[in-house]
């Protein structure tokens, strides 16, 4: 039984009253009433309400016993313990007779999973939850789902149709509750695009409505969009006193989601502000609530912070212990965010393969049909059963044909990296691995190169990621215009690249590093930024044929380059103990008179790209 908001006001204040008046206590159904309007509102309170409820669940009717079974496990979801809410959901989404309880739970389903970040399985819940839409009478439930639908396509990075489900949600004109989910849900989608109203009144009304109706959390999320909208605009203390007033209301509401949010954010103010105790502070709160919220970006931003506050304070071993676990979290973010893309396209297929399956059986019962009236038209039989034939032969051809080209897609997914179009790590690895068997046996040399874009971050943080990708792609169709001399070029996470040459000894897999590194240097952008890149280079004559030891060497060497000063190639010598460092003046120009050689084609690839 779902009960509307509007009508729990003057319920409320009936509930509040003492025994002292002469008054009895209130029903077990109008205590339900009471949690179903206050459950994001006061945590602590509906927490307290439903547990009374489960002393007296005998006193409801069966329909509200199903009511309260809901929100037990709304109770659970918001304190975090997903996957015993999960469990109760899916039981009432399938098994409850109450057809608003089925619907509520599916939408329910579809948030928990978006935030455990089981995209797939959220989106698959989604679209069953929608199919049943149009049964539901309740305008505020129908309102619901698209609540929850606006929300995953936010987190899958799909906001343009998230914004566009908000919008829909909006225009209904939905309670005060609703519309508050709703606004938030849109200005982090138009956060996300980058298209942010100019004036800051929309996002203040917003903000003012959602407090007004004692939504808290939702308040707090859209003074985060404020507060980012204000970084972006330079009023940087003002958004700092905007979070540092507020944070006392988010840390007692104890929902960890959005207190990452705030102290990630704050400690990067208070990096650039100069205040070194308080943004370590912030930044190890973030890291340490983080457990319980995954990885996230806010995680990736505290680990940089700790990481330049270390290098602020020339602590060059708590440094690099930071700036090792920044790496990582924000690799780890980037294939979150590739796995969330894969989801969306991985449903979408599903969609589409759904939708064509039921076609295709559509064509079938037409072909039975068929098939009957040839058995009443004996004059026609052969002609017809000879068309019917030709029809199922073409059908197979081309429903094989699909699949192939599904297959091939796939594939290519699972290989290729989406923004630059080489080898993921994964494939990169497999490749690697097998060239490098070929050369052992063979007896050749092979080399590896592996390099990252020096302060690749902070180009992100201060020309934004666009100008980032635009980079990644240029650097990448370097890679591309010298394939056909490197066997295999991968991008092994964020902004590090490696590929690996064979039948290519040490010096002129270092020559090929460095003319690399030229090019990479006069990348031309549209923002006038410098963009260079620090190079390790490590050979099979030194370290062996198993990749995972090359990549080792090659990977010290890299970090020997930005120890050294970034913008540089580094060279693992096993007779000069941890590696050598190359400048472009000690590189003599390799013998001509071997013309067919690797070095000789790049440099030559490399003079034709500089005019």
């Amino acid at each position: 039984m779902h009960v509307r908001t509007t009508c729990r006001a003057g319920l409320l204040a009936a509930l509040l009253m003492v025994s002292a008046t002469g008054m009895a206590r209130p029903s077990a159904a109008d205590v339900l009433q009471q949690a179903e309007a206050i459950r994001s509102a006061d945590p602590a309170k509906f927490a307290q309400l439903v547990g009374q409820l489960q002393e007296r669940r005998e006193e409801l009717p069966p329909a509200q016993r199903e009511q309260l079974s809901y929100l037990q496990a709304y109770r659970l979801a918001f304190a975090g313990r997903y996957e015993e809410a999960i469990g109760r959901l899916k039981e009432l989404n399938v098994s409850s007779p109450v057809a608003d309880i089925r619907f509520r739970s599916g939408a329910l389903l579809v948030n928990i999973y978006a935030k455990t970040r089981r995209f797939t399985e959220g989106l698959r819940q989604l679209g069953d939850t929608l199919v049943h839409i149009e049964k539901i009478s309740d305008p505020e439930l129908r309102v619901h789902a698209l609540t929850e639908a606006a929300y995953i396509h936010n987190e899958v990075g799909q906001y343009r149709l998230g914004m566009h489900y908000a919008e829909r949600i909006l225009e209904s004109e939905p309670v005060a509750r609703t519309r508050c989910f709703a606004e938030y849900l849109r200005f982090d989608a138009m956060l996300n695009l980058g298209i942010l109203p100019a004036s800051d009144a929309p996002l203040a009304a917003a903000i003012d409505d959602c407090a007004s109706i004692g939504e808290t959390i939702l308040a707090n999320s859209n003074r985060t969009t404020l507060a980012r909208k204000w970084v972006g605009e330079r009023k940087r203390e003002a958004a700092i006193a905007l979070l540092r007033k507020h944070l006392p209301e988010v840390e007692a509401a104890r929902y960890p989601y959005l207190a990452v949010q705030f102290k990630a954010l704050l400690a990067e103010l208070m990096f650039e502000r100069g205040d070194m105790g308080a943004a370590e502070t912030f930044a190890s709160e973030t890291v340490a609530l983080s457990g319980s919220v995954g990885n996230t970006y806010s995680l990736v931003n505290a680990y940089q912070t700790l990481y330049r506050i270390a290098e602020r304070r020339h602590d060059d071993e708590t440094a690099l212990v930071y700036y090792r676990r920044y790496a990582e979290a924000d690799k780890a973010f980037l294939n979150e965010v590739k796995a969330r893309e894969l989801a969306y396209q991985i449903v979408r297929q599903e969609t589409l393969e759904k939708s064509q399956q039921i076609q295709r059986l559509d064509s079938q019962n037409q072909l039975l049909l068929l098939q009957r009236k040839l058995e009443t038209q004996a004059g026609q039989n052969t002609r017809l059963v000879v068309i019917l034939l030709v029809m199922l032969l073409m059908s197979s051809i081309y429903w094989a044909y699909r699949t192939k080209r599904t297959q091939m897609l796939f594939k290519r997914l699972a290989e290729t990296d989406a923004l630059t179009g080489v080898c993921n790590r994964n494939h990169f690895t497999v490749l690697g691995e097998r060239k490098l068997a070929q050369c052992a046996r063979a007896g050749q040399e092979a080399s590896l190169v592996m390099f990252d874009l020096d302060h690749f971050k902070e180009i992100n943080d201060r020309y934004g990621h666009a100008a980032g990708d635009r980079v990644l792609r240029q650097v990448a169709e370097i890679g591309r215009d010298i394939s056909r001399r490197i066997d295999a070029v991968g991008r092994l996470g964020g902004e590090e690249f490696a590929f690996l040459i064979t039948d290519c000894d040490l010096a002129e897999a270092t020559r090929l590093a460095e003319a690399y590194r030229e090019q990479i240097i006069r990348i031309e952008t549209t923002e006038g930024f410098q963009v260079t890149a620090s190079f390790g280079v490590a050979s099979s004559a030194l370290v062996g044929y198993q990749l995972e030891q090359l990549m080792s060497c090659t990977d010290k060497m890299l970090y020997r380059s930005k120890h050294e000063g970034r913008n540089r190639v580094s060279v693992f010598d096993s007779r000069m103990g941890a590696g050598t460092q190359v400048r472009p003046e000690t590189l003599q120009p390799p013998e001509w008179d071997a013309a067919d050689s690797p070095v000789y084609r790049a440099q030559d690839a490399f003079e034709r790209l500089g005019t």
